[in-house]
């Protein structure tokens, strides 16, 4: 749900919340937010306050609400943190987040440890069931882990063009039972037939972005008769670790329940993974470019 965040457009507030039963019946029930998306924690509670009145019981089961809780580098104080979790906890209208995935933008700054030992402790008193992260590298989760905060998953950037996750967390992740959540895995739709045979717009105008990475892309997805979104994705599906993937929605505005859909009836087989690799390995080592998970966030 980050698309609520700003910068398309007044929210039909509505609507937003009919796509999202439109999705919950289609059986993608778990959404993504953080208390800076916007009103993405305020839908979720409209939303579902519709489900527990229109859906039966066993349908409420299978919904989840996963925030992510991004604080200013403050004192991380008990009351800090609990005063915060219980906003979250108010706009989305449920007694215990299902999920929350905690964000630190200054290492330097040891308060992320205080946060997460407090956010513990409003977990065991039943204000969250799961305690998770999004954003931070191999180095930061080892800390984490070794304080003892029971983490189950971390969410990072993962595509088949920034395969970062795979050179180094995934190794501590089959180590510690701690599990991938993947965002950015269809690049805001360059991962897709849009993209093939079109300009890029100015003040990006160049030459066809019909690249022999998509067109490979383009092979598989037309092979096994979905589209490349859905190679995109189920290609990180299946690396180690990762446990799901988050495809971004502008809620009201445009669906995918049809290819995403497509995603889990999907195999790709040794060709087709073989093929992928051919591509991706002929890019350049990100890991060395950029840094570790999240260090984009990092860096002037």
């Amino acid at each position: 749900m980050w698309q609520t965040s700003g910068g398309w457009g007044k929210i039909d507030r509505e609507d937003a919340v009919d796509a999202m039963i439109r999705y919950a019946d289609a059986g993608f029930s778990t959404f993504d937010m953080a208390d800076i998306y916007g009103p993405a924690e305020d839908l979720y509670g409209i939303f579902i306050n519709r489900v527990r009145r229109e859906r039966p019981p066993e349908f409420l089961e299978n919904v989840k609400g996963l925030t992510k809780w991004v604080p200013p580098p403050v004192k991380m104080t008990s009351s800090y943190v609990q005063k915060n979790i219980d906003i979250s906890r108010k706009r989305m209208d449920v007694a215990s987040l299902d999920m929350l995935q905690f964000h630190w933008w200054d290492y330097a700054n040891p308060g992320y440890l205080d946060a997460l030992k407090h956010l513990t402790d409003l977990k065991e008193e039943g204000k969250i069931k799961t305690i998770a992260l999004t954003n931070f590298d191999t180095e930061r989760l080892q800390i984490i882990l070794e304080n003892g905060i029971p983490i189950v998953s971390n969410q990072v950037q993962h595509s088949i063009v920034d395969m970062r996750p795979q050179q180094k967390m995934a190794e501590l992740c089959q180590l510690t039972g701690v599990k991938l959540i993947t965002y950015g895995t269809v690049m805001g739709g360059l991962l897709s037939e849009k993209f093939l045979d079109t300009n890029l717009s100015i003040p990006f105008a160049g030459p066809p972005l019909n690249t022999p990475s998509l067109q490979k892309y383009k092979r598989v997805a037309s092979k096994h008769g979905v589209s490349i979104s859905s190679v995109a994705v189920k290609y990180i599906l299946d690396q180690p670790c990762v446990a799901g993937s988050m495809v971004g929605v502008r809620l009201g505005l445009s669906e995918h329940i049809k290819d995403n859909t497509a995603i889990f009836s999907l195999t790709l087989d040794e060709e087709d993974v073989n093929s992928i690799k051919e591509v991706t390995s002929k890019g350049k080592d990100l890991l060395r470019v950029i840094g570790d998970c999240g260090d984009e966030y990092r860096r002037a």
